[in-house]
């Protein structure tokens, strides 16, 4: 089976677009979605609405910091976040945030647990970001596999039968073999806010058939998506982040 992992959109609907692009040519079965649909960018309408299509034709999609305070529970974010959150919450309807409050905080399927942030402790919002971050969450979970997203920035780690922690380097666009002798956990880069440096859409490609895994990158029209956020009277730094990806 072919999953398509995708994260922390965040209301970026050019390069969201380009993400489902490229994910409509590589026989993907189904669609996952690990939270954020939300957040900094100029089109939380279309995203959100689009989630909601994609999950009604089968996608997994999980909740996120940023979709938590849209649906109206709070959140401590930083000044930038906020001020993009006050504004996402003027244009969501009601109908939206019902969406978005309904989703679970987790999912697990075939050995698979998709979550948007640490596996160990989901509502807190932990921020996964070397092999020692990660252990938490292989301690919590019994899954071989574990995606997760928030950190905008790509890892990759794995856990051997005794227990040992590694972050494990790898290249964009070569697949990645999931030894079966150790347990995985996938940091997946964002769709539409990346934060590594790389003005492009990021998300993953999972074959359990031959259990493997790919790190993808997708350029987008980053010039429009920045002069949404600029038109929506967000912070300039918002727009800035996308030219530069970080």
């Amino acid at each position: 089976m072919k999953y398509a992992i995708l994260t922390d959109i965040h209301a970026n609907r050019e390069a969201f677009e380009a993400v489902l692009a490229d994910v409509g040519g590589r026989g993907v079965d189904r669609i996952v979605l690990l939270g954020d649909l939300v957040g900094y960018g100029a089109d939380p309408e279309w995203c959100t609405e689009k989630a909601a299509d994609l999950v009604a034709k089968g996608a997994i999609c999980v909740r996120g910091n940023h979709d938590n305070a849209a649906a109206g529970a709070p959140e401590m974010m930083s000044t930038y976040a906020k001020r993009a959150m006050d504004w996402t919450k003027t244009r969501v309807t009601e109908a939206h945030r019902r969406f978005l409050a309904g989703l679970p905080m987790t999912v697990e399927e075939d050995g698979i647990l998709f979550v948007h942030a640490s596996a160990n402790a989901p509502e807190d919002w932990t921020y996964v970001t070397s092999d020692t971050k990660a252990t938490p969450s292989f301690r919590a979970s019994k899954a071989r596999l574990i995606f997760c997203g928030h950190v905008h920035v790509p890892l990759l780690a794995s856990c051997d039968m005794g227990g040992m922690v590694r972050q494990q380097t790898f290249r964009v666009g070569f697949p990645i073999p999931l030894l079966r002798s150790r347990r995985w956990l996938a940091v997946v880069g964002s769709v539409g806010q990346p934060r590594d440096g790389v003005a492009q859409a990021s998300w993953a490609l999972l074959d359990t058939a031959i259990n493997d895994l790919t790190f993808r990158r997708v350029p987008y029209n980053t010039a429009a998506a920045a002069q949404k956020v600029r038109a929506a009277g967000l912070p300039e730094e918002l727009a800035i982040r996308l030219l530069k990806g970080q």
